[in-house]
């Protein structure tokens, strides 16, 4: 037992120290662990900082390419429009461009406008005191708003016309001939004007003879016609013999009223006959016809218009057509027209003359 006692203590002894080794080792490996655990989110921590500034790195180059980029299409977008100015230049002014920058670039001043010009010269006329205008230093903007408004008058002109002086000299020579056929107008139009002057005259002249024979014969043609009555011509526009009108005024015998439109229906045909008779005896005629001018007329004023047949017969040959029986029997000569009982129309004439001096025989 005792040895066993012995053992058991060993055992237990061992055992303990085995035990305190054991945590010696445990907290040993716990220690560790902790250091492991701390260098690892240390590590960790380094880490995800190098992985931000790679990202942020990246979208850095990726912006920086994005520009470089951009420049580059500038830069070519640049040249291209640097050499389509150079062919303008080329093409417009048969100028090359270093020419060019050479008489007109930046570094020179601008010369003065004919716009500035002009307007120094107008001031000048008008007699208001005017500096002359000089050259002006180069600015860009002024320069660029000059440009754009040159190119809007540009435009509104239009594209350059090649066949313009061709056009030009076809116009020009229409305008001579057109000038021409309009002075012979002129002429002409001043040539009619003159002859229509002169015919404005003669007929003045000729008109106011025959409207003052008419007017007096008038007069005493109608009071043969209306014994005691009284007629006249009267002018609408005495001041202007040309366009003016003729009026007719007849007052019958025991009759206020002078208008036509008032006269019975004998009194105003007995009027125009004798308005007629007016007109034959102040320009006579070698013939006159004469159809039914007596035919409202009474028996006394027809014998009163025979009267004027008569003489008028005189001097002219009277052609009259008439139903009335007085009429007929002054005439030298009757013709009728008679239908006998086939149908059959039949021309009848008789020389009254000889009749007569047959009768007297």
């Amino acid at each position: 037992r005792e040895r066993g006692a012995a053992v058991a203590g060993a055992v237990r002894s061992a055992g303990e120290t085995a035990l305190e080794r054991i945590a010696v080792s445990l907290t040993a490996a716990a220690e560790e662990r902790d250091a492991a655990a701390a260098a690892r989110a240390e590590r960790q921590s380094g880490l995800d900082g190098v992985r931000s500034r790679v990202n942020a790195l990246a979208t850095e180059l990726t912006q920086l390419t994005d520009v470089m980029h951009r420049d580059e299409v500038a830069r070519a977008q640049s040249q291209l429009r640097i050499e389509q100015l150079e062919s303008r230049i080329t093409e417009d002014h048969g100028v090359a461009a270093d020419d060019l920058v050479a008489e007109y670039g930046p570094h020179l001043p601008v010369p003065v406008s004919a716009a500035d010009l002009a307007e120094h010269a107008t001031s000048i006329e008008r007699g208001e005191p005017s500096a002359e205008p000089a050259p002006a230093a180069y600015d860009r903007a002024v320069q660029q708003r000059r440009a754009a408004l040159a190119e809007k008058d540009l435009a509104m002109l239009g594209r350059v016309n090649p066949l313009a002086l061709e056009e030009f000299a076809a116009m020009e020579e229409r305008y001579k001939f057109l000038a021409t056929q309009l002075e012979d107008i002129k002429a002409t139009r001043r040539d009619l004007l003159t002859v229509v002057s002169e015919v404005d005259d003669k007929i003045l002249e000729v008109f106011t003879a025959a409207y003052a024979d008419v007017a007096r014969e008038f007069e005493l043609v109608f009071v043969t016609l209306f014994p005691g009555g009284e007629g006249r011509l009267v002018l609408t526009e005495p001041d202007d013999m040309l366009t003016s009108g003729v009026d007719v005024e007849a007052r019958p015998p025991g009759k206020k009223i002078k208008r036509l439109s008032l006269l019975s229906g004998g009194e105003k045909s007995l009027t125009a006959v004798a308005m007629l008779v007016a007109i034959f005896r102040a320009r006579p005629s070698p013939f006159y016809v004469l159809d039914e001018v007596e035919a409202a007329l009474d028996d006394v004023n027809l014998r009163r218009l025979i009267g004027l047949l008569d003489e008028l017969r005189q001097s002219s040959q009277l052609i009259i057509v008439t139903h009335q029986k007085p009429t007929m029997e002054v005439a030298d000569a009757l013709y009728g027209v008679s239908m006998a009982g086939d149908g059959i129309t039949a021309v009848v004439s008789q020389r009254m003359r000889d009749r007569a001096a047959e009768h007297a025989s």
